[in-house]
């Protein structure tokens, strides 16, 4: 089985990278599922249909092609399905306070609950091998990032909260009924929170196993989409997650030799350069911006051929993780793999949130965490090719 995470900052054409991807894989008899995880879906409109069609379906995965399906989750089907007593305790809870009934169920949808949801079919397919390929159009970066955390968030709620919080209930509850109007969960409520709990099992192991599951980004040659995609390479990779490629969209082609767009280009251009500075030795995919939007299954077929050419689109581009980020001993320690040098050539620096490797011409810049850029000690070693890089509190 194949899984394929792609993601990036809103707006970089993700989705039509990811449903490109999908006409591809179809087309070599991979039955194949392309799964919206924005909220504000748009796989019906990529693909030019009725978005009635998806409506009617109630978020359940739809046929568009030979072995080719999309699926946009339904929240309110979902609500019925997996967060039924949850959901009603909470609108319940919200109604007591004054507000109106309607209102109040609107407000018990939390954030949250859609990934959730997804993260539950996503791991039911994986056990029933219903697919042979899933792709993932991530929602933006901050949204993906909630999304691939909310397992070990959860199991960490779990483990150290939940069973605190049923039995302060199970003997708070008969004070407080006669106490105060303000409900507080019944069983039912944690019942359901561990049936949401148990399903999900398993799934986390899915996510970071480099065998079926990748993350590739999607880009645009322009500074602010690349400090972004640099983060969340970083973030993904502190998840665990292995990225085997870049895609870098909407390239001005070379057939646009308007003098209006020379600086554009020339900067574009830098762009260019710098990603494949930044993420070498992953792989970067060029895509020229095409001409009109695409939309159908024929202009996406022709984006799918421009970003693979001849190679499978369900390769692994690149394996392994150029760095890692692991906290031992109380220091944070970050390695990098860093060929062919001598210990001499490399000059760091920590600058705000940024680490600046520079290795003669060649300069890297490594987005860190909140809590490492924190830090005010900074050494390193090098160990054969590893450059080893120590934080210290």
């Amino acid at each position: 089985m194949r899984i394929i995470f792609f993601a990036g900052k809103g707006g970089v054409g993700k989705t039509s990278v990811a449903s490109a991807t999908g006409i591809k894989a179809a087309r070599a008899g991979n039955k194949t599922l392309v799964m919206s995880l924005d909220v504000a879906h748009s796989l019906a409109d990529i693909f030019d249909l009725e978005k009635s069609l998806l409506d009617k379906n109630k978020g359940k995965p739809i046929q568009v092609g030979k072995n080719l399906w999309i699926q946009e989750l339904d929240i309110q089907e979902e609500i019925e399905k997996n967060w039924g007593d949850i959901h009603k305790y909470l609108s319940t809870l919200l109604n007591t306070t004054g507000l109106d009934e309607i209102l109040a169920e609107e407000l018990a949808i939390l954030p949250g609950m859609e990934e959730v949801s997804l993260l539950l079919y996503l791991n039911r397919y994986v056990r029933t091998r219903r697919f042979d390929v899933i792709l993932l159009d991530c929602a933006p970066t901050g949204e993906s990032l909630r999304f691939i955390s909310i397992p070990t968030t959860l199991e960490w709620y779990i483990k150290k909260i939940f069973k605190m919080e049923r039995t302060i209930a199970r003997y708070a509850r008969p004070v407080a009924k006669r106490l105060y109007n303000v409900p507080l969960p019944g069983e039912d409520y944690f019942d359901a929170i561990e049936s949401l709990f148990e399903r999900l099992q398993g799934v986390e192991g899915i996510l970071v196993d480099p065998e079926p599951t990748t993350v590739r980004l999607v880009a645009n040659p322009e500074k602010i989409v690349l400090k972004e995609t640099q983060r969340a390479f970083m973030y993904f990779s502190l998840y665990k997650m292995n990225t085997d490629a870049i895609i870098m969209n909407r390239i001005l082609p070379e057939s646009v030799s308007d003098e209006y767009f020379e600086e554009w280009r020339n900067r574009q251009g830098e762009y260019i350069r710098q990603a494949e500075a930044y993420f070498s030795p992953i792989p970067i995919f060029p895509v020229d911006l095409f001409r009109g939007e695409i939309l159908g299954k024929k202009r996406l077929a022709s984006l799918a051929d421009q970003i693979y050419g001849n190679k499978n689109p369900l390769g692994r581009f690149f394996d392994g993780k150029p760095y890692s980020l692991i906290k031992a001993n109380g220091k944070y320690q970050l390695t990098i793999k860093l060929p062919f040098i001598q210990k001499n050539d490399v000059d760091l620096h920590k600058v705000t949130d940024e680490l600046i490797v520079r290795i003669g011409a060649f300069k890297r810049h490594i987005p860190l965490p909140r809590q490492v850029a924190a830090t005010t000690s900074v050494s390193a070693r090098l160990d054969g090719t590893e450059l080893t890089v120590l934080f210290e509190p």
